[in-house]
C-alpha cells in the first residue's frame, strides 16, 4: 500500500490551473500503474475528517497536524516485494510540491 502524505492537495498557493496540471501528471501516472497491471485500488480523501480516541470514543474535529504530514490518499499496489513497491513510490508526482509517500505491505488474511 501506498500512503501518500502532504503533497499538492494540502497546499491552498497553487493556482487551479497549476492544481489542474499537477492532477493530471496524477491521472497519468495511475493510470500507467494499471496499464502494466499493477494498481488495485486507489482513493484520494476529502475533507472534512474526524477522528475518535480512547476508551470513552470522543469525536474531535480533523485530523490536525502540519498540512505536509496530513494524510491525503492511498493506493494498493502489486509488487513483488517491498523494493519493488518502493521503486513505484519513488515515480509519484508527489514530490513535485514536497509530498511522501509511505510504503507499507499489506497482511494478506488468506494465508
Amino acid at each position: 500500500m501506498l500512503i501518500f502524505r502532504g503533497g499538492a492537495v494540502s497546499r491552498d498557493d497553487m493556482s487551479p490551473s497549476e492544481l489542474q496540471a499537477h492532477v493530471a501528471k496524477w491521472y497519468t501516472w495511475s493510470d500507467e500503474l494499471a496499464r502494466r497491471g499493477r494498481r488495485n485500488a486507489g482513493t484520494p480523501l476529502d475533507d472534512p475528517g474526524a477522528t475518535v480516541r480512547g476508551h470513552d470514543r470522543v469525536v474531535t474535529d480533523g485530523p490536525y497536524a502540519e498540512s505536509k504530514d496530513l494524510v491525503t490518499g492511498s493506493m494498493l499496489i502489486e509488487a513483488a516485494s517491498l523494493e519493488d513497491a518502493i521503486e513505484v513510490a519513488r515515480t509519484c508526482p508527489t514530490y513535485e510540491f514536497d509530498g511522501s509517500v509511505e510504503v507499507r505491505p499489506v497482511h494478506d488474511h488468506r494465508i
